[in-house]
């Protein structure tokens, strides 16, 4: 339920049917990150569970973190684009523990970011504070260097190629 909207009976509640699911999954992979368009929710691993609850879809999600400005359009995106696939009125929990980690990004949502522009997190989030080898999105060399910890977003730090010159962002390991 919405803030704002009255209480009523089961709103579109229905018996779940085989291939629900399957077709929630097919849905949420193309439901893209406002801030990087070219990684769906499912590439970030930020779509926790999914299962049928009391006649609903029903969706764990956990943001990148606790106050990612993008969470609230996230969820928006989600509901639309399921609600438009059929499920009415889906239900999300978001949950933030156990906290993101960009160690749930899948390997695909990886080639798309460094395809985009973006240097993937190198390495794993458990070595959090160790300076990682970053390499170049665009000519893939390991000679770079940190501009700023701070890139487009706050979950990216600036960085410069030295072999080709170009900045790009560095999606941090959290």
């Amino acid at each position: 339920m919405r803030p704002g909207e009255l209480i009523a009976g089961d709103r579109g509640a229905r018996a779940l049917r085989d291939g629900d699911l399957a077709q929630a999954w097919a849905v949420l992979a193309e439901v893209m990150d406002p801030e990087v368009p070219v990684v769906s929710v499912i590439d970030l691993g930020i779509v926790r569970d999914l299962d049928w609850r009391a006649g609903h879809l029903h969706l764990v999600v956990t943001p990148t973190y606790s106050g990612c400005p993008a969470t609230e359009v996230i969820e928006g995106d989600i509901r639309q684009a399921l609600e438009q696939a059929g499920f009415a009125e889906p239900a999300l929990e978001r949950r933030l523990t156990p906290a993101w980690s960009t160690d749930w990004i899948s390997d695909q949502g990886r080639e798309r970011l460094r395809a985009y522009g973006i240097a993937p997190p190198a390495g794993s989030a458990s070595l959090r504070g160790a300076s990682p080898t970053v390499c170049c999105p665009q000519c893939a060399s390991s000679d770079t260097e940190l501009l700023s910890q701070f890139g487009s977003t706050a979950c990216k730090a600036l960085y410069r190629c030295r072999a080709c010159l170009e900045p790009f962002d560095y999606f941090k390991c959290l």
